[in-house]
């Protein structure tokens, strides 16, 4: 089997799974209560928060642990959003953002607030100037995706981070789910206010996540309860999958370099084979994109029946985000790249993690044009 759907969801660590295992069966304690197990679990939680801090050069009042990347942007958001209604009502996105940051301005805007959605290139990139342009004196939030999970293009966090020092009531949200591990982000240096994570995407498990929210920042929760996570987010804190993803994220920042040199390699080999097959067109950019996605259209051909081909002969790749996938719908991003609804509606992501290898590239390569042929066969 070849697994080339890592932006979807990564393998978990066995080491990861080992130490979820560990602290669900010993450390089983609510860590809000008074009693030794509860203790317990509270001393992990604090060790889990200063770990995780200090991973990412943060402080660790400033970690509020999540279920994953979802809830993490929609607080980053919607919490922003309304915290800050009172300095202004107008927010700043793109028109590339995962759906759980573009739904969750949706949803905003039904609550009465603005929403600028900035176009982008036939990269996939925003112009700084149309940026710069579309602030206003009630702008209060920009939120920018820094690798698209489609096509892996960057944006640049960095200077619109230093731009936006020229604004200090606007609050700067960066999606940084797919990059973790893969493109390096320093959070404090890029001026990011408020940063999201995911666990699942790098080799934890599914339901933890973390969300960076820089001191003095405001946010509303969206869940009441019992105050925890410095009062941004209620509810009990999953202890074992915190402790976990704290790991997950220690192995991988460790393994990052070696990581990043590895997928780097796979992935110019599999461009420069896959952009000389016919009927493929590449859609990633040749420069400024991630190290581990390659986004390609199939000339003629719906890209599900290409995926269940490729399944076929074990290899397992995707179509747009995972999130959407099911829905069938032509990629967004595609089209706000100008690609054209032909090539929307065949697009395929291929996504690498540490675990792929340069030996796999002619199986993959292969199998891809094994099941053009089919498909042409099957089309006439």
């Amino acid at each position: 089997m070849i697994y080339l759907d890592n932006s979807a969801t990564t393998k978990p660590y066995s080491e990861v799974i080992d130490s979820f295992i560990k602290v669900a069966a010993n450390y089983y304690g609510n860590p809000s209560s008074l009693h030794m197990l509860g203790s317990q679990a509270e001393k992990l939680l604090l060790q889990s928060r200063q770990k995780t801090a200090n991973l990412l050069h943060v402080h660790p009042h400033e970690i509020v642990f999540t279920t994953g990347g979802s809830e993490g942007n929609n607080l980053a958001i919607k919490g922003a959003a309304f915290a800050n209604r009172g300095r202004g009502r107008h927010i700043i996105t793109t028109t590339i953002e995962h759906p759980s940051v573009s739904e969750a301005c949706k949803q905003l805007e039904d609550f009465g607030f603005e929403v600028t959605y900035l176009p982008v290139n036939n990269e996939g990139r925003i112009s700084l100037t149309d940026l710069k342009d579309s602030i206003r004196e009630d702008t209060s939030l920009v939120s920018i995706i820094h690798v698209n999970n489609e096509t892996g293009v960057l944006q640049p966090i960095e200077e619109i981070g230093n731009m936006l020092k020229n604004h200090p009531k606007v609050i700067f949200h960066v999606d940084h789910v797919q990059g973790i591990g893969k493109v390096p982000l320093d959070i404090k240096k890029s001026g990011v206010d408020i940063c999201t994570l995911s666990a699942h995407k790098f080799n934890g498990l599914k339901g933890s996540g973390i969300l960076f929210v820089r001191e003095g920042i405001s946010l509303t929760p969206l869940i009441s309860g019992g105050e925890q996570e410095m009062k941004f987010r209620s509810g009990t804190e999953n202890v074992a999958g915190i402790v976990s993803m704290t790991k997950a994220l220690r192995l991988t920042l460790e393994k990052s370099h070696e990581t990043i040199n590895k997928i780097t390699t796979i992935k110019e080999k599999l461009l420069s084979e896959l952009s000389g097959i016919k009927n493929i067109t590449i859609n990633t950019p040749e420069n400024g994109s991630a190290p581990h996605i390659i986004n390609f259209s199939i000339d003629g051909f719906k890209s599900e029946v290409f995926v269940h081909l490729l399944e076929e002969d074990d290899v397992f790749v995707s179509t747009t985000s995972a999130c959407s996938s099911k829905k069938h719908m032509p990629s967004k991003t595609l089209l706000a790249m100008g690609k054209g609804q032909k090539l929307a509606n065949s697009a395929i992501r291929i996504s690498l993690s540490g675990n792929n290898s340069i030996e796999e590239v002619p199986k993959i390569v292969s199998s891809i044009k094994k099941s053009l042929m089919k498909l042409e066969r099957i089309m006439g």
